[in-house]
């Protein structure tokens, strides 16, 4: 706080499973000295100003559900307003992560933030599924998301995919709505900013804004989208902000 004066919004980290716990510490703290440490952190950003708190609990995934319960439920008393639900090392499903995090949300009684990695390929999943469970749970939800999935190992869960999940997915927008407005047709010029910035190629296959999201090249396929885009596309390409961009390979001359 010394170092950044009228700091009003944090997010306060704490390791939760015993693995972390074991693995880090190496026997000089267990369960119980970390719990204290976080419940102190929290004392002292509400004694410096804090208005808001969010407890993180690193590598929930693979933390059990009392003892999660338990963090969440003494944080809150503390003064925590959010709990953070992180799948550090991309450990859940999106059927696991729905009922854990609805769990959570019951038992906790506060929102849960969802942060998800890509190591088995589900971050994106895991985010909506886990927001599911928490709203289900009767809590308000907040996905993390990175511009083009950008992140530790595998990738944390891509922006533009968590939205588009989010609007377009089978039976989701009917029944969750999302708080926040969005401008998706800004999607093409951010991620391809993003991309230069940050020296990393967007994915052929990145959904919305990789250079294969449009493009067709099976018979069938090619056929279908001519005579009406919607046969194969569930989206448009303005609505994520890109100009035509198809390739529609007939093999006609």
């Amino acid at each position: 706080f010394e170092l950044v004066p009228g700091l009003k919004h944090l997010n306060l980290s704490t390791s939760t499973s015993d693995q972390m716990i074991e693995g880090k510490y190496g026997g000089r703290m267990n369960r119980e000295d970390v719990l204290d440490m976080s419940l102190e952190a929290i004392d002292a950003a509400k004694s410096h100003g804090a208005e808001s708190i969010a407890f993180n609990a690193e590598d929930a995934s693979r933390t059990d559900m009392d003892v999660l319960v338990r963090f969440a439920c003494l944080a809150k008393e503390r003064g925590a307003s959010r709990i953070r639900y992180c799948d550090t090392l991309g450990y859940e499903s999106p059927f696991s992560i729905y009922e854990t995090c609805k769990t959570l949300a019951r038992e906790g009684g506060m929102p849960v933030e969802i942060h998800c990695h890509g190591d088995l390929g589900m971050a994106v999943a895991n985010s909506v599924g886990g927001a599911m469970g928490v709203i289900d749970g009767g809590q308000d939800a907040y996905i993390n998301t990175t511009i083009n999935g950008i992140g530790e190992r595998a990738g944390n869960a891509d922006l533009v995919a968590v939205i588009l999940a989010l609007r377009k997915s089978k039976g989701i927008a009917e029944k969750y709505s999302c708080a926040v407005r969005v401008e998706l047709s800004k999607a093409w010029k951010i991620c391809r900013y993003a991309s230069y910035a940050f020296g990393i190629p967007l994915s052929m296959n990145q959904p919305g804004v990789g250079a294969n999201a449009f493009a067709h090249a099976s018979g069938i396929h090619a056929d279908g989208v001519l005579k009406d885009a919607r046969n194969y596309e569930l989206f448009s390409y303005d609505e994520v902000g890109r100009g035509e961009p198809e390739t529609v390979e007939t093999g006609r001359e």
